[in-house]
């Protein structure tokens, strides 16, 4: 009778429990069912408001830039990320990313009526006269773009070229008005801006940006560099702003050892996928440290990351961007497109580095900000999330939500900067005045293609007199003998550069002879044993 009762009760609570269960569920899908309608109402409600518009509008309507203004102030109450890209812009960052184009080499936007200079290109035409991210773009030879409301495909249309044509771009960098006449050329866009042996058994690659190209690129460089005798790479992604994200796992795949976690994605509306290495890597034995600063992010973030985090390496610098999304393009029949994102990726040991983005201005102010506050300057101003704690495989404490921190940390340096270095950094002289002397000495320079050739042309050049003299002639920048000699062991390293980067010997040349000033690289190179 006991085992009866105790039966009945049994069945009653676990009928009660079942319903309790199919109530929830009932109460959950209808809840979902009224989310869903709610949403469905407001996109209607954004419909309800142009079709009230198209009808009543005292003037005729502008549908396309309607449109377009949607959408772009829709999708920047996603992310920093989430991005409309007209077609004149989509066009520009695809071939950035995967081809070649005739051009000045630079990227621009234009927030107020005149054209910002967002990006030089490495190793372009614009780079080698010395324009200058920031600059504001006034003139294409004589034609007037600032302040009249130019279109911005216009521009576009009017500082390409075919290669080898010159145009004349002036161009407002603070108080100062500069023209430069450039010439158009095809411009590279190479992933990697160099790779060499920096010393016996170490090799060095620097790699700018994340393309179609990269994993290709930097693969026959280091083969290459394994042919000379190394057995340590310097890799350095400082100021990579990141690219395809498969040509980082190819990458990283080649340094790590199979069954190594390189990076996992996950999303709301993407399952979690974990990307592993398969043991078939090249280099797994080289020796490896990793150059990140403020300015590395997304694609090399997820090298950095997999480096640290399975002990593989050691990452020197300062602390990366924060960009830890992960976007995917959609493309329209009129040749515009979105890049949207749609999840996060976490390093193999759990972290999203994204750093926070509570408004677009905020997010921007960022790296202004760590430069205000002396981040760049001082570890113990770097700001880390104690609370977001997780561990590399041989268990040493690392820190997601805000970037990359590396295993040693260079200050920037700012104490050899001089008031006739900083006043020569303004106007570009340098860069002006290595065109200069690729002018006066063409057919010369051109022709090298070794290193004790370019040191005898550098010496005979006699800089200490040459570059003071070009800098009061053309910029009315005045030089002491006392500044010269406290600024000339940082300045001369950067004119032989510039000036060698006009040889055959290419980019190569102006690492080989501004890494001696690069603290970074020297604090790279102190650890290796």
């Amino acid at each position: 009778m006991q085992k009866k009762t105790l039966l009945q009760i049994l069945q009653v609570l676990l009928g009660v429990a079942i319903g309790a269960l199919i109530t929830f569920s009932v109460v959950r899908f209808r809840e979902k069912q009224h989310l869903i309608r709610t949403q469905l109402q407001d996109w209607q409600k954004l419909n309800m408001i142009l079709g009230i518009v198209e009808k009543n509008y005292v003037d005729t309507l502008d549908y396309k830039g309607m449109t377009e203004a949607s959408i772009s102030a829709a999708l920047a109450k996603l992310d920093p990320h989430s991005v409309y890209l007209p077609p004149v812009q989509l066009e520009a960052s695809e071939q950035e990313l995967s081809g070649n184009f005739d051009g000045i080499g630079i990227q621009f936007n234009v927030p107020n009526d005149t054209a910002i200079v967002l990006e030089v290109i490495a190793g372009g035409p614009s780079e080698k006269v010395g324009l200058q991210p920031g600059d504001r773009l006034l003139k294409v030879d004589d034609l007037v773009i600032a302040g009249v409301k130019y279109p911005q495909d216009s521009m576009v249309r009017h500082i390409k070229g075919p290669s080898g044509s010159k145009v004349t771009i002036t161009v407002k960098r603070g108080a100062d008005i500069i023209p430069f006449e450039i010439t158009r050329g095809k411009i590279p866009v190479h992933s990697m801006d160099a790779a060499f042996m920096v010393k016996p058994g170490v090799g060095y690659i620097r790699l700018g940006k994340f393309s179609r190209t990269t994993y290709q690129e930097c693969h026959e460089a280091a083969m290459k560099l394994l042919e000379e005798g190394m057995d340590h790479l310097i890799f350095d992604i400082r100021d990579n702003s990141g690219g395809y994200m498969d040509q980082a796992l190819l990458l990283s795949n080649d340094f790590l050892s199979s069954g190594d976690t390189i990076v996992y994605l996950e999303g709301l509306h993407r399952p979690k996928e974990v990307f592993k290495a398969d043991g078939r890597g090249k280099f797994q034995s080289v020796k490896l440290t990793v150059l990140i600063s403020e300015n590395s992010a997304s694609a090399s973030e997820i090298l950095a990351g997999a480096i640290q985090d399975n002990d593989r390496g050691t990452v020197v610098g300062r602390r990366s961007f924060g960009k830890g999304l992960v976007q995917e393009p959609f493309f329209f029949t009129d040749k515009s497109g979105i890049r949207l994102t749609v999840a996060r990726y976490y390093t193999p040991s759990g972290r999203c580095i994204q750093k926070p983005y509570g408004g677009t201005e905020n997010y921007s102010y960022d790296i202004y900000r760590r430069y205000t506050e002396g981040e760049v300057f001082s570890e113990d101003s770097v700001k880390l999330n104690k609370e977001d704690v997780h561990h590399t495989r041989s268990g040493r404490i690392v820190y997601g939500g805000g970037g990359i921190m590396p295993d040693v940390f260079v200050p920037m340096d700012t104490t050899r900067a001089t008031n006739f270095y900083i006043a020569c950094n303004r106007k570009a002289t340098q860069m002006r005045f290595a065109s200069d002397i690729f002018d006066r000495y063409t057919s010369r320079l051109s022709a090298i293609d070794n290193y004790p050739e370019m040191d005898r042309f550098l010496e005979s050049l006699n800089l200490k007199v040459e570059f003071p003299a070009f800098a009061r002639r053309k910029d009315d920048i005045r030089c002491t003998e006392a500044e010269w000699d406290q600024t000339a062991s940082y300045l001369e390293p950067q004119l032989k550069a510039l000036i060698a980067r006009y040889s055959k010997l290419g980019d190569n040349a102006f690492y080989k002879y501004y890494l001696p000033v690069d603290d970074t690289v020297n604090k790279a190179l102190e650890l290796i044993p």
